[in-house]
């Protein structure tokens, strides 16, 4: 039995492997240095950063691979499917810097150059117009509540009476029992009203629920909970 060994890496040369991963690592680079640049949570990933740079470099050299070879697409798919990512992307945010980055992987894997600088460039101006001029920001800022109360039905009427006393607007979200039943603890998202402070909802609902905890959780859009 003959044992062929074929070297297929001739379909591209040394230094098309050459320009497209430098072109990739420099590109994915620019881009990941927007997305330290303009994320503004508490949730920022040294790790995660550094993985959009690699995400664009493998990408690349997948595409290299498989060129205009249907079948080695796809094996690629099959054996890239059993890879599972267990971290939760806290920003919908995130997803789109990784498609980006995939994109770019992809143009320069299949010799796209020009599209793939002219791609980076024009998003990149995109994504630092919406941080410099705050595209698309809420004015209303809403709050999230939360309180324990005992579970008797009149100490739910008093928080809800304080809320109307201090907020514009308010929506219960849920209700937990907590410590075996002996508490309940309610989830509102409100809007207080402008003369009033998130310290001055929480003294109000110190004073209804017998000294269980309170806790107001502003500007919960730009936080991580």
């Amino acid at each position: 039995m003959t044992i062929d060994f074929q070297d297929l890496s001739g379909t591209f040369s040394t230094f098309d492997v050459a320009i497209s991963l430098a072109l990739s690592f420099v590109l994915s680079t620019i881009i990941a240095s927007v997305y330290r640049y303009t994320h503004k949570n508490v949730s920022y990933s040294q790790s995660f950063v550094q993985t959009l740079v690699l995400c664009g470099m493998i990408i690349t050299v997948i595409m290299l691979v498989v060129g205009s070879n249907i079948a080695r697409a796809f094996a690629l798919v099959g054996a890239l499917s059993v890879i599972r990512f267990r971290n939760a992307i806290k920003e919908t945010r995130d997803v789109g810097f990784i498609f980006l980055v995939m994109a770019i992987g992809m143009t320069t894997g299949t010799r796209f150059y020009l599209l793939a600088i002219v791609a980076t460039v024009v998003i990149c101006l995109v994504l630092l117009m919406m941080y410099r001029f705050n595209w698309f920001k809420s004015d209303i800022q809403r709050q999230v509540v939360k309180v324990q109360v005992p579970p008797e039905r009149e100490y739910v009427n008093l928080v809800e009476d304080v809320l109307i006393a201090n907020c514009s607007d308010f929506e219960l979200v849920s209700t937990e029992s907590v410590r075996s039943g002996a508490l309940n603890e309610l989830y509102y998202t409100a809007q207080l009203k402008k003369d009033r402070k998130p310290a001055d909802l929480i003294a109000a609902l110190g004073e209804v629920n017998t000294g269980q905890r309170v806790t107001v959780l502003t500007g919960y859009d730009q936080t991580d909970i």
